[in-house]
């Protein structure tokens, strides 16, 4: 998809302070960022949602969800963090391709 910015950040169009990669997912600093540790975590592969998911995306999103605990690790959040994936407009989804919130640290929002 052309007209979808994670689509042109995990194509390496558009610049993002990236944190890891690999050839299923990227992980990047949220550009405005809600705790002091604040990434997303794409699938490289457009899914708009959680409601698209299918059983072909059964081993992506097992990859993308096992990586988030190294993600976190590596951000140094040894106490714990938090994981938030917005499904939809009325979810408080604004990017529609698939992505998940890794948020830790100071400043960690309540619900």
């Amino acid at each position: 998809m052309t007209d979808c910015i994670f689509c042109e950040i995990a194509a390496g169009r558009i610049p993002t302070d990236k944190v890891y990669e690999d050839d299923r997912v990227l992980a990047f600093r949220d550009i405005n960022p809600k705790a002091a540790v604040h990434l997303l975590v794409i699938p490289r592969q457009h899914v708009a949602s959680l409601d698209e998911l299918d059983g072909s995306h059964d081993e992506l999103i097992a990859h993308l969800v096992r990586v988030l605990p190294r993600l976190a690790r590596d951000q140094g959040l040894e106490t714990g963090y938090r994981t938030i994936i917005n499904t939809g407009a009325g979810g408080g989804q604004e990017v529609f391709h698939l992505h998940a919130h890794l948020m830790g640290g100071s400043d960690l929002p309540g619900f």
